[in-house]
Order: C-alpha cells, then sequence, then structure tokens
C-alpha cells in the first residue's frame, strides 16, 4: 500500500516541487509527476533554471523513449505504464485511479481556497482506500 504525504501551504508550488525533485534527485529517487499541461511547462521551464551545477535531469510525455528511459524525473499529464512508480507527487485535482502502484505519494496544495478543498477531497479518498495520510505543513517548517 502506498505511503501518502499532503505538503500544505506551498506559497509557490512549482518552485516548491522544483526543490522537491532536486531533493529527491540528489536522494537516487525516480518520480513521477503528475499534473495539467500548463503546471507541466512551469516546472520543465523551473528545473531549466536552477542554478548552475543544480540541473534535475527529467523528461516530459512527448519525449523519445530513451530519453524517458533514462530520466529520474518524469512530467506528465497523465499516467502511463512507463511513469517510474517509487514516487508520485501529484498536483492534480484528483487522486489517480492506479496511485497503488507508487511506493509513496506526495499532494502538494498551494494556499488558494479551491485548491485547499480539493485536497480535502483527496484526503477523503485516501482515507476511504484505508490510507491514514501524514500531514507536513510547510509554513509550519518555514519553507
Amino acid at each position: 500500500m502506498a505511503e501518502v504525504a499532503f505538503h500544505f501551504n506551498a506559497p509557490d508550488k512549482a518552485a516548491y516541487v522544483c526543490r522537491l525533485l532536486r531533493k529527491a534527485y540528489l536522494k537516487g529517487a525516480r518520480v513521477t509527476v503528475l499534473a495539467p499541461g500548463d503546471q507541466i511547462d512551469a516546472l520543465d521551464r523551473g528545473l531549466w533554471l536552477l542554478a548552475q551545477g543544480e540541473f534535475v535531469p527529467h523528461c516530459v510525455q512527448a519525449d523519445p523513449e530513451p530519453t524517458r528511459r533514462h530520466s529520474p524525473v518524469h512530467l506528465l499529464d497523465r499516467l502511463d505504464e512507463r511513469a517510474p512508480t517509487q514516487v508520485l507527487v501529484n498536483l492534480g485535482e484528483a487522486v489517480p485511479d492506479d496511485y497503488a502502484r507508487f511506493e509513496r505519494v506526495i499532494e502538494v496544495v498551494g494556499l488558494n481556497d479551491e485548491d485547499r478543498a480539493s485536497a480535502r477531497q483527496r484526503w477523503r479518498r485516501y482515507q476511504a482506500d484505508g490510507i491514514e495520510p501524514q500531514r507536513h505543513d510547510l509554513k509550519a517548517a518555514g519553507e
């Protein structure tokens, strides 16, 4: 069963996820990020614009198979069987149907009311599936 954690109060979701991906990459994790297309574009740009020496190798859905096979981070607008299953970072409004194939799921929640309401629905879905999500308040942690 997947371990689920919610990271609440991200003032800038794209910047936070880029830092999270950098940390995961340095630890050797293989990560799938599921997000709407516009957020994928922002994350792709953000990962390319990290400081010199901090680049995070990544790919997007349209990249050729050799690139996807060797990339530790996949930025996707829909899950497929080629996505790494170690960590899923979900930026979508719904819980993916096949989230249980991942070892760990991280839900990143911003400050706006719509994002919080959507997160509450996802929290309840995980609970209904027998998972008690962990809560990480980024504001309290000084992120």
